[in-house]
């Protein structure tokens, strides 16, 4: 289905996934708008998607900087939210609680605050796509904020397709993903690579055009509410 005259809103729309979520909306037509919290990011972003992108700066923790942003883009068919930092992995033992609080901050509540922003002004036939992952069901040993914030935002979704109906809400849900989200060193992350594509029954990783299409499947399939759809190869399986 063609996202002609559409609006949508990628909060996260500058880097990986949400780059490429936006890049792949404004191929099928919409007018794009991507929210970053550095202009940098934006600039360069507006750089590389079609003409008639947007692009607005916002501190996603700051609910008076993203109320100001819903007010500021009126009404909207779609929103995409895919910002994040890297992922808190740390046995319990060595838990720093207050960054565990931090990472809810912007992965949980500035979800909560975005849709709570942007649900007024959402046109008739519209939705909204979050992001969780595969640390939801299939923990790892060190994986206790990460594994329940995925677990949080797969309950919001369904809640929120109640709640918000009939605007449509649902969520991708990756495995590992080639992505600036992995921020170790470059041998260690490519070593995980290989040995995270071994464990799966496709033998690779994703790739962020494999997740995007799963968004693109959510903002024009108009009969999937409430569902988390998960890509990662296979892994949760193995």
């Amino acid at each position: 289905m063609s996202l002609a005259g559409q609006h949508v809103v990628v909060l996260g729309g500058t880097s990986g996934i949400g780059f490429t979520v936006a890049s792949a909306a404004a191929e099928k037509g919409a007018k794009v708008t991507v929210v970053s919290s550095h202009r940098v990011n934006v600039d360069r972003a507006l750089a590389a998607l079609p003409a008639g992108s947007t692009g607005l700066v916002a501190d996603l923790t700051d609910s008076d900087q993203v109320r100001a942003v819903f007010g500021e883009l009126g009404e909207l068919d779609h929103l995409v939210y895919t910002a994040g930092e890297a992922l808190l992995l740390s046995p319990l033992a060595d838990l720093d609680v207050v960054a565990a609080r931090k990472f809810f901050e912007l992965r949980y509540f500035s979800v909560l605050t975005a849709v709570q922003a942007a649900a007024r002004g959402l046109r008739l036939g519209g939705s909204i796509t979050l992001t969780t992952g595969t640390a939801g069901p299939r923990p790892v040993s060190g994986s206790a904020v990460t594994s329940s914030l995925c677990g949080a935002i797969e309950a919001l979704t369904r809640a929120l397709a109640v709640e918000l109906a009939p605007i449509r809400v649902n969520a991708v849900q990756p495995g590992v993903v080639r992505s600036p989200l992995w921020t170790f060193p470059e041998d260690v992350r490519e070593q995980f690579y290989r040995d995270t594509a071994a464990s799966t029954p496709l033998r690779r990783i994703g790739e962020v055009d494999d997740i995007a299409q799963a968004y693109l499947f959510f903002l024009t399939q108009p009969h999937a509410t409430g569902t988390v759809l998960t890509l990662d190869g296979g892994a949760v399986l193995s």
